[in-house]
């Protein structure tokens, strides 16, 4: 298995010269990198190196589901399964958006009609402060609610001033609650840099050796609830502590040399995008998010602690309309949907801002069916954590299973 790993490290990196955005983290032997541009590698040779990697696989005798070694396998194998589709989209070929997420992320993400979003936005607007007419308004009901909760939500924009210390304050916190369930190597940490013109919100660049920098764009106003999400799903107990066990367990522990390479469009995408956003609530169960947020976060930033409570109650809705960006993402790389529909879509049943849908679609065109990592990925993460007793009511064994899936080659298929 080792000397079929190392094919697969350097078979990553060739990749990546194809593809800037391929690999996301290296830090196996700098000797392993390529030495020359793309041109000698060509993408055909690059799919009969998969192939053959994979036979190789192939050949290996099953053993026991959970043993180490199978646990290994399985996942090297469905990692090269998605390396073969990525090479063939390199070369031309369209897959459908389901058919996509299958090969690159092991999963597919349910379907939603309209009238599900719409259902929710009722709910929601019977929360939102403010009414109108729409047709005064010259606005349908669904897109009034967009309106409507823009407006609420001016008042919780981050002050730019006030960013790094709220953004400090929310990173400290998620990393005292991980310290105490999870032992991290004694030298981990990151850097925060604030930038701008990104197609996403937030990145973690994972650099080796427990250290990371962490991006946060700031194209667009920074509502307070993304602080407690980007310090968790960034840092702690998200991307930056995923990155450090995997090293620390499987890279350096037990010597499995593929995990010191990332293949950003994988299914370890799924496993990492999954549990940054399930971390959130591993870190901040029940009602202690709103409760730091309204004695913390909100005093920093100036707001009025007293409308904590409302807020977390529209965001709790919101957050139930992510899948509708999937929606949108689906018909609109299918080809059903124009980009100004798609964008018209996200306005109405995201609730994004129009340059948000903007910025989002974007995001559709730069990195495709990657968004079901997101909100599918949460799902399936919990599930399984739940599914083995891992429930709020019991966060000691909450937050065991969640160190066991970050130190560990789970697949997504495996998390059902």
């Amino acid at each position: 298995m080792n000397t079929i790993a190392e094919s697969y490290v350097k078979l990553v990196l060739k990749v990546g010269l194809h593809d800037s955005d391929y690999v996301d983290a290296y830090y196996g032997p700098e000797e392993w990198k390529p030495k020359t541009d793309k041109s000698a590698f060509p993408l055909e040779q690059l799919h009969q190196d998969v192939d053959g990697i994979l036979q190789k696989i192939d050949r290996i005798p099953d053993s026991a589901p959970t043993a180490p070694g199978q646990l290994r396998r399985v996942a090297l194998r469905t990692q090269c399964i998605a390396i073969r589709a990525r090479i063939e989209m390199l070369q031309g070929k369209n897959f459908s958006f389901d058919d996509e997420s299958k090969a690159l992320y092991d999963a597919v993400a349910p379907m939603h009609t309209r009238e599900y979003f719409e259902a929710m936005l009722d709910n929601l607007g019977a929360l939102l402060p403010g009414s109108g007419e729409a047709a005064r308004n010259a606005m349908t009901p669904t897109a009034l609610i967009s309106k409507r909760l823009e407006l609420f939500k001016r008042d919780f924009i981050i002050p730019k001033e006030k960013l790094d210390a709220v953004f400090s304050k929310a990173i400290k916190e998620g990393r005292r609650r991980t310290l105490g369930h999870i032992e991290l190597p004694q030298n981990e940490n990151f850097v925060v840099e604030y930038v701008t013109n990104k197609a996403w919100s937030g990145y973690n660049w994972y650099k080796g050796n427990s250290f990371s920098t962490i991006q946060m764009n700031t194209d667009f106003p920074i509502y307070i609830d993304r602080a407690i999400d980007l310090a968790c799903h960034e840092g702690y107990p998200g991307h930056h502590v995923y990155n450090s066990l995997m090293e620390k367990h499987l890279v350096r522990g037990r010597g499995w040399i593929e995990f010191s390479v990332y293949p950003l469009f994988s299914p370890q995408s799924l496993i990492a995008e999954g549990s940054a956003n399930f971390g959130i609530e591993v870190a901040f169960p029940g009602n202690e998010r709103e409760q730091f947020e309204r004695e913390v976060l909100f005093p920093i930033a100036g707001f009025d602690p007293s409308k904590a409570e409302q807020y977390y109650k529209i965001h709790a809705l919101t957050t139930r309309l992510s899948y509708a960006g999937n929606e949108a993402a689906r018909r609109y790389l299918n080809g059903t949907m124009k980009k100004e529909d798609a964008v018209q879509w996200l306005t109405t049943y995201a609730l994004f801002t129009p340059e948000r849908a903007e910025q989002r679609v974007r995001f559709f065109d730069k990195y495709r069916s990657y968004v079901i990592n997101y909100n599918l990925g949460q799902d399936m993460v919990k599930a399984y954590v739940e599914r083995r007793g891992g429930t709020s009511e019991n966060s000691e064994l909450r937050w065991k299973i969640f160190k066991e899936l970050l130190s560990n080659p789970i697949t997504p298929s495996a998390l059902n």
